[in-house]
C-alpha cells in the first residue's frame, strides 16, 4: 500500500512483535554492580558468622576436654589435691633420670604438655607430668630464665569423676611400666582414704584403677596392698620389694596373721634395703614341719637379719648371734676374747 499524504505508512505487525532493545548506560551498570556486590557481601558476611559460631563452639569443646595447649605460670600450679603416684619423692626430684630431664628441656625445650584441671576453688591442680614440673621449677630456680616461667599444658576445664583423675594419674607410668607394684598398691590405699571419692577398699579400688592391666597384675598389686596394710608403714623401703617377694609374704601374713608384730619388729632395725629384703627372705626360708599334725607353721621366733660393722657381717637370730670376719679370733688373747663378749653382753642388758 503506497503512503498517504502525510507520509506514513501502514505499521509492520512484525516490527510491533521485536522486543525493544535498550542499551544500559554508565550510571546503570554502575548501580547494578553495586547491588549485586553488597548482596554478595551481606552473603559472606552472614557465612562468615555462622563459621566464626561453629569455630567458636568447637573451641570451648576442646578447651573443656583439656584438648587446647595453653602457658600457665609455673607457680599457679598446685600438687595439693592428689596424692602422688610415687612414694619417694624426694628421691626422684634429686635422682639422675632428673638431671638428665633438666638437661632435655633446657636444650630442647618441653616437648610433652602436662596435664592440670581446676579445683572447686579454681585453681589449677596437677594431673599429670609431675617430673616435667619438678624440673621446670627446679630450672627457673637455678637459672632465673623467663623459658622456664611457664609450662605448656593441656587443661581441662569440665569438672572429671574423682576416680578418673586418680585413673588418669597413674595411666601414663602404668603404660611405660615406670611404677613398681608397691607404688601401684599405695595409690589404691591413698585413693580409698579420700574423703571425696568415698570408695574405702583399697583393694575393691584395685580393680577401678588398674582395669587396663592383665588381671594377674591386679592381683599382684591386690597383694601389695594387703602387705602395706599390714605392715603399715613398717617396712623401710616398699619400692625395693621385687614382685615375687612381696607376693609371697603377703600370701604368708595371710597364713600367719600372728607373724605380723614380730615382722614389723626385726623389720624397723634394718637401715638398707638390703638388709629388708634379707629380713623378708628369712621370713620366707623360716618354717618348720608339724610331723603330727601333717602341717607347715611358720616360727616367726625365728626370724633373722643381717647387716655390717666395718668388715664384719653380723647375723642374728633366736639365741644366735653370728660373726664373719676376716680377723682370726683363735689368736686373740682368751681373757681380751671374754672382755670382749662381756662387753657386748653389758650393752645388751642395757635398759
Amino acid at each position: 500500500m503506497s503512503g498517504n499524504k502525510f507520509g506514513f505508512t501502514p505499521i509492520d505487525e512484525d516490527d510491533i512483535k521485536k522486543t525493544r532493545r535498550r542499551e544500559v548506560g554508565p550510571m546503570g551498570a554502575a548501580v547494578r554492580e553495586t547491588a549485586n556486590s553488597l548482596n554478595e557481601s551481606t552473603e559472606n558476611r552472614v557465612e562468615q558468622r555462622r563459621q566464626n559460631a561453629s569455630d567458636a563452639k568447637e573451641y570451648r569443646k576442646a578447651r573443656d576436654e583439656g584438648r587446647v595447649l595453653v602457658a600457665v605460670s609455673i607457680n599457679e600450679i598446685l600438687t595439693t589435691d592428689l596424692p602422688r603416684d610415687r612414694l619417694d619423692l624426694s628421691a626422684v626430684a634429686s635422682s639422675d633420670e632428673m638431671d638428665e630431664l633438666k638437661a632435655s628441656i633446657q636444650e630442647r625445650g618441653q616437648k610433652e604438655p602436662i596435664e592440670l584441671y581446676k579445683d572447686s576453688d579454681g585453681r589449677f591442680q596437677l594431673k599429670k607430668g609431675w617430673r616435667r614440673v619438678t624440673a621446670l621449677k627446679q630450672l627457673y630456680e637455678e637459672t632465673g630464665d623467663e623459658r622456664f616461667s611457664s609450662v605448656t599444658a593441656r587443661v581441662a576445664e569440665s569438672q572429671s569423676d574423682r576416680i578418673d583423675l586418680y585413673i588418669d594419674m597413674v595411666e601414663e607410668n602404668v603404660v611405660r611400666e615406670d611404677l613398681t607394684f608397691a607404688e601401684m598398691a599405695q595409690v589404691a590405699i591413698l585413693a580409698s582414704n579420700d574423703s571425696e571419692l568415698g570408695a574405702g577398699d583399697a583393694v575393691a579400688l584395685v580393680g577401678r584403677l588398674y582395669s587396663s592391666l592383665h588381671k594377674m597384675k591386679r592381683s599382684y598389686i591386690r597383694s601389695f596392698v594387703y602387705l602395706l596394710n599390714e605392715l603399715d608403714g613398717a617396712l623401710p623401703f616398699p619400692k625395693s620389694v621385687s614382685r615375687n617377694l612381696g607376693v609371697e609374704v603377703a600370701r604368708k601374713l595371710r597364713a600367719s596373721s600372728g607373724s605380723v608384730a614380730v615382722l614389723k619388729d626385726v623389720l624397723a632395725r634394718a637401715s638398707t634395703a638390703d638388709e629388708q629384703n634379707a629380713v623378708l627372705d628369712a621370713f620366707l626360708a623360716d618354717t618348720d614341719s608339724e610331723r603330727g599334725k601333717g602341717k607347715r607353721r611358720e616360727k616367726v621366733e625365728s626370724v633373722k637379719y643381717e647387716f655390717h660393722v666395718g668388715a664384719s657381717k653380723i647375723t642374728a637370730r633366736k639365741g644366735e648371734c653370728r660373726i664373719l670376719s676376716g680377723q682370726d679370733f683363735s689368736s686373740i688373747d682368751r681373757s681380751k676374747l671374754q672382755r670382749a663378749v662381756e662387753a657386748f653382753e653389758a650393752v645388751l642388758n642395757e635398759k
